[in-house]
Formats: structure tokens, sequence, C-alpha cells
């Protein structure tokens, strides 16, 4: 089973940018649609960016699109997710997952469609 761990997290004031990635271990991302999620304390989590399996398509939430930008550099097994233009609202702990389908045509944006998650790292935006 793939392991996935993220790191680039902290505190940063608002307008400021931030980098996010999501490293696999034990597995790869490659041929898998990758995405990125976040919850914030009291909300469920949502989708935030999806990436597909080779790179070609790219799907965002309303709420980040023009902001933040996924990529995906399969020889480094890794994704990232940049962020910019913040807002204290995008405070959350992101985590990054692996689809659960081979090759899938698409972007899954449902959470039930990922079956490897990270433990996510946590982003703070101050005002």
């Amino acid at each position: 089973q793939v392991q996935l761990v993220e790191s680039g997290g902290g505190l940063v004031q608002a307008g400021g940018s931030l980098r996010v990635s999501c490293v696999a271990s034990g597995g790869t991302v490659s041929s898998y649609a990758m995405g990125w999620f976040r919850q914030a304390p009291g909300k469920e989590r949502e989708f935030v960016a999806g990436i597909s399996w080779s790179g070609g398509v790219r799907h965002y939430a309303d709420s980040v699109k023009g902001r933040f930008t996924i990529s995906r550099d399969d020889a480094k097994n890794t994704v990232y997710l940049q962020m910019g233009s913040l807002k204290p609202e995008d405070t959350a702990v992101y985590s990054c997952a692996r689809d659960r389908t081979f090759r899938r045509i698409g972007v899954p944006i449902n959470a039930d469609m990922y079956d490897d998650w990270g433990q996510g790292t946590q982003v703070t935006v101050s005002s």
C-alpha cells in the first residue's frame, strides 16, 4: 500500500504564498489521478484540486480557482499544491490522496473515489 506524506505547511500572512508537497513511498503516483483535500476545524473535508494521471486535466474548487495550482512530478513520485493570494478561510489541514482507479479518465472530486491518504499538513493564514 502506498504511503503518502505531506509537507510544506505553516503559518503565512493573508495574501502570501505557500507550496505543499506530497511524496509517495511504497508505491507510485504514476498512472493515478491525485487530489488535494482540506478540512478546517468544525467543517467537513472538501475537495481543493485534482490532477489526472497524465497531468493533462486539472480541476479546482471554485473557492481556489485562479489562486492555487496543482502539479505532479512522477519521476519524484511527488504532487504539489502551489497556493497564492492566501486568505484566512484557506486555513485547514491539507491532505493528498491517490485515486483508487488505475488510469481513470478525468479527475475525481469525491473523496470516496480515493483510497490512499496522507496524514495532512497544517496551513494557517493569519489576517
